[in-house]
């Protein structure tokens, strides 16, 4: 309750504020900036809020208002607050560090467990399922109008999976019921978010799940999408979302890994796993970072030194876990 007070007394005193998310914004992501940008709109008029992202994937244009998410750094107003949300540290706001640099005051409310606490206020409870979660609990209730409840709502799906992901608790439910309370078409959200897919993603996907390869005797699959994989299918990394989820879900796997290729050369790693194998550690162990079960970093080693590497640390838990 004291966190809830100190984040709506900053609210009060200031009179523009900044909203960033990481870079690569994901469901909880875009969902937890436009549920505070929304909530800032309906009960603070006078304050001037900005959300800075990168760009949204198509599927989470879906929120009211994400046309107004500012992707470039060109701007050099830096605000009275910063407000970053569901982002592990600092480096991962990308370009738009400098706002929250420069910002008069900054909050970081989180649900990642690698998150050190790099604001002057830090709000961060990786028990929760998501940062969206985290914010029902911030925000006066009373006052989450339907888009600021449509936001977190879509990003709670996300990083529950509808739910279903081990992250879910009673809590969780709770909060997306009083969410549901205030109007939120959850049919509308999920299939938008989980279920609609443009053709170039149908394409992309189904390149991936050719092209994968198991490891460990069918424990780990991993997909690889070059550059030259991209251009093909004339896609972007946006088109990406949902690839690791389907890799995972195949049968007798403990470990999806997928590697796909920056445009400088660098690649992006997406982990995900089920019991037995903390996919967390092993992204701290390449400057990433996330959940136990749902964890990314970006690497600068050739693809196949990666996967041995990962291969042999996921060897190692399994073997800690005999």
């Amino acid at each position: 309750m004291m966190m809830n007070n100190k984040l709506l007394e900053q609210l009060s005193a200031a009179r523009s504020v900044a909203v960033g998310g990481h870079v690569r914004p994901d469901g909880d992501c875009v969902g937890s900036c436009m549920g505070v940008y929304h909530y800032i709109k309906d009960n603070y008029p006078q304050t001037q809020v900005t959300v800075y992202l990168e760009e949204v994937p198509e599927s989470y244009k879906i929120i009211r208002d994400t046309d107004r998410i500012v992707t470039d750094d060109s701007a050099e107003v830096y605000p009275d607050l910063f407000i970053a949300v569901d982002c592990s540290d600092k480096e991962r706001l990308g370009k738009f560090a400098a706002y929250f640099d420069h910002a008069a005051k900054t909050i970081c409310i989180d649900h990642h467990i690698s998150n050190p606490g790099y604001a002057d206020e830090n709000i961060i409870f990786p028990q929760a399922s998501s940062t969206c979660e985290v914010l029902c609990d911030l925000f006066d209730d009373d006052k989450v109008g339907l888009d600021a409840a449509n936001a977190l709502y879509m990003g709670i799906i996300c990083d529950t999976g509808c739910f279903k992901h081990t992250s879910t608790s009673e809590h969780t439910m709770l909060a997306a019921g009083r969410l549901i309370s205030k109007g939120v078409h959850t049919e509308n959200i999920m299939d938008r978010v989980f279920f609609e897919k443009t053709y170039v993603q149908n394409r992309l996907l189904g390149r991936c799940l050719m092209d994968s390869l198991l490891y460990m005797e069918g424990k780990v699959i991993v997909g690889i999408v070059t550059r030259e994989i991209f251009d093909e299918f004339h896609a972007v990394y946006s088109d990406l979302e949902g690839v690791i989820d389907q890799l995972r879900q195949t049968r007798g796997t403990l470990a999806a890994i997928l590697l796909s290729e920056n445009a400088d050369g660098s690649w992006k790693l997406s982990m995900r796993s089920k019991d037995g194998v903390n996919v967390a550690d092993i992204a701290v162990s390449y400057g990433g970072g996330g959940h136990i079960k749902a964890a990314g970093a970006t690497v600068y080693k050739q693809p196949q030194t990666v996967i041995n590497e990962i291969i042999e640390k996921i060897g190692a838990q399994l073997k800690d876990n005999d």
